[in-house]
């Protein structure tokens, strides 16, 4: 993928675009791959960086929702349940299955947990990862040997998905790519434009990086901006009512001695009402969410003290070695876009996370809400009601069996390049050919030179933000230590880039700010 290209593209297109997507997250990555595949002339339109917001900030799990099956929403335990064995079919390089304990502190836990995890394992059907059961509390602890074992009598063992969502979503931007799609970062949709009778027809695009502004035409646009919803419809009609009410959920990450073990732990029910995950990623211990909402989304929120609390008094419950406020290595903040409903009373996370599909009179397609594991289904659905929308020729969806960019079914051999999937060999060929780019950038994490040669030459990294926090996770992983990677790989992009001095300088010194407010220390 290269930025360059793909603006030369859409300068030198004169024919309306079928379907122009605003918004690089999940949603509108979905969409462009669905539509792309079906043979349809798509653009899609991001104005930060991909996965900039919520996609990247997820609790890295590909899952049914054991909550919502206790809401009562089976169909849509369901429908997670068929999209997680897709996923896991289509990009098998980054969806794994893991391990999930329930541990039981409470006689009446193992039974009562045990059948509603039979029964998501029934709703799974061919598309399970693994039968539940119930294990001795000897079982446990061998499981989760760091578990707090005081008055432990046993637990319930289900099985999921975990992935890298950055790292996926970057995968299905190559992917919408391969298929023929145009993407371009850094080019916000700074207005809607509408033909004589008032009818959606186009988007006007500023490029961040050049200055230029773009009138770009399309039959249908759609817009895909999750948590930022609501300021594109506000753009077609100013009296537009809200559709989306954000709610922010902090994770903290800890070493990996904390959940030493092969299993997560999922604590069903604590004390605002959520779900609890301790799980294991890249290396490190993943604890999280919280459920809180907010007045106004943001591309950098801030966790909230009480959260901080909340997670570290929540974790300390259940692992024998209580963490503390020194121990976190990285905190991040991500929103979700909850689609209203309830009345103003309603708790956010009560709120429902199906997705919405809505067509404003100017014939603006609004699709969000949804999560993650159902991003495929959402896609083919707003594809569906695009094709509608736009008179464009009927085309089958195709997605349920397409590989996604990087497929390889044994990543074994591949070490710590096993999210690049088969990519991971033109990394190790740039490694090999300038030793200085294959030793790894910190002592603390894993990641090479040659990882930020890739994602500035093929991935449109532009930043050194996009490197360390989306192509790498070394800022979700590891705050001081990407802080301390940042001079070097600085100079990398610069010399990939074509950057000077100033430019160099000038990223360190942003990417450090924004490095301090991932850190507790």
């Amino acid at each position: 993928m290269n930025r360059e290209q793909m603006i030369a593209h859409i300068g030198h297109r004169n024919a309306p675009w079928d379907m122009v997507v605003i918004g690089g997250g999940a949603t509108g990555m979905g969409v462009a791959v669905d539509a792309a595949s079906r043979g349809f002339d798509v653009l899609l339109l991001e104005a930060k960086d991909f996965g900039k917001g919520t996609s990247s900030r997820s609790t890295k799990l590909v899952h049914g929702g054991v909550r919502y099956l206790e809401q009562g929403n089976v169909s849509l335990v369901m429908e997670a349940l068929k999209e997680r064995g897709l996923l896991r079919q289509n990009a098998p390089h980054l969806v794994s299955d893991l391990a999930f304990i329930v541990p039981n502190y409470s006689w009446w836990e193992a039974p009562f947990y045990g059948i509603g995890l039979k029964l998501y394992d029934m709703l799974a059907g061919k598309y399970g990862f693994g039968k539940s059961r119930v294990l001795t509390s000897e079982e446990t602890l061998q499981r989760l040997p760091t578990l707090q074992t005081e008055g432990l009598r046993g637990g319930v063992v289900y099985y999921d998905g975990q992935f890298d969502d950055s790292r996926l979503l970057i995968h299905l931007a190559a992917t919408a790519v391969d298929h023929g799609a145009a993407l371009v970062n850094y080019m916000p949709v700074v207005g809607l434009l509408k033909d004589e009778e008032g009818y959606m027809n186009g988007v006007v695009a500023h490029d961040e990086e050049s200055g230029n502004e773009y009138r770009i035409q399309a039959r249908v646009v759609i817009n895909a901006t999750g948590m930022f919803t609501d300021r594109i419809r506000k753009m077609a009609d100013p009296e537009s009512s809200d559709m989306v009410e954000p709610s922010q959920g902090i994770h903290l990450v800890f070493e990996r001695s904390f959940l030493a073990g092969d299993a997560a732990i999922m604590v069903p029910h604590t004390s605002d009402g959520r779900v609890m995950f301790a799980i294991p990623w890249h290396g490190h211990t993943l604890v999280g969410t919280t459920d809180t909402p907010i007045e106004e989304p943001s591309y950098e929120p801030l966790p909230f003290e009480q959260e901080i609390q909340f997670i570290l008094e929540t974790a300390a419950l259940y692992l024998s070695r209580p963490p503390k406020r020194s121990d976190v290595l990285s905190v991040y903040v991500g929103i979700r876009p909850l689609v209203k409903s309830g009345g103003p009373a309603a708790k956010t996370s009560s709120l429902s996370r199906d997705h919405t599909i809505h067509v404003d009179p100017s014939g603006l397609l609004t699709i969000t809400g949804g999560k993650w594991t159902t991003y495929r289904h959402m896609a083919e659905d707003c594809v569906d009601h695009a094709i509608t929308l736009g008179r464009l020729r009927e085309e089958t969806c195709v997605t349920k069996t397409l590989k996604i960019h990087g497929y390889r079914n044994h990543i074994e051999d591949l070490g710590n390049l096993w999210v690049y999937g088969s990519d991971a060999d033109a990394i190790r060929d740039i490694a090999a050919r300038d030793p200085r780019l294959s030793t790894p950038l910190h002592p603390a994490l894993p990641y090479i030179g040659a990882e930020v040669v890739w994602a500035a030459r093929q991935e449109m990294a532009r930043s050194v933000e996009d490197v360390l926090a989306r192509r790498t996770r070394a800022l979700f992983l590891n705050a001081q230590a990407a802080s301390e990677m940042a001079l070097q790989t600085a100079r990398i992009m610069a010399e990939e880039l074509h950057r000077g001095e100033d430019w160099i300088n000038q990223q360190v010194a942003e990417f450090q700010v924004l490095a301090k407010q991932y850190s507790l220390q």
